[in-house]
């Protein structure tokens, strides 16, 4: 009868068939936490994880632990979107340049002035214009353009 770690809401619980099971060895710990065993290592080695050794030598974390470090672990966001890119930044089109094949959109997004190169249809496609609402979507070195759907 092995014991099965299995996560329920945003808590993991810990269970076998005669209870709480009190320590986890290394990869169920990190399977709880959402990490990988690396990452638990380099925390153990880095003093942010209370670990133990059992008799057959196996680094353990306590349940105890596993629920701390769970609790300090954020949600990631969403990307709002059908765009893997998360650094999405909704603005005013405040200037919208067109020079053959490409164009240069200018997007204030809060304090923030964001340029695009993009390419004519796109400007046309979306409906770009100054004033028009747009998202400057950010992923590695390029920029997206989208508008809202409205």
């Amino acid at each position: 009868m092995g014991c099965f770690v299995f996560r329920l809401a945003a808590q993991p619980r810990l269970c076998n068939v005669y209870g709480v099971k009190a320590n986890l060895t290394l990869g169920e710990a990190a399977s709880a936490i959402g990490v990988s065993p690396d990452t638990l290592r380099r925390w153990d080695r880095d003093g942010k994880l209370d670990t133990f050794r059992d008799e057959r030598n196996r680094r353990m974390v306590s349940a105890d632990e596993v629920a701390r470090l769970s609790r300090r672990r954020r949600q990631r966001h969403s990307t709002g979107g059908q765009l893997s890119a998360r650094n999405r930044m909704a603005g005013i089109v405040r200037s919208v340049e067109v020079d053959g094949v490409m164009a240069l959109v200018e997007i204030e997004a809060g304090p923030f002035l964001i340029t695009a190169a993009v390419t004519r249809d796109s400007v046309e496609e979306l409906g770009l214009a100054p004033g028009v609402e747009a998202t400057a979507t950010v992923k590695a070195t390029s920029v997206m353009v989208e508008r809202s759907r409205r």
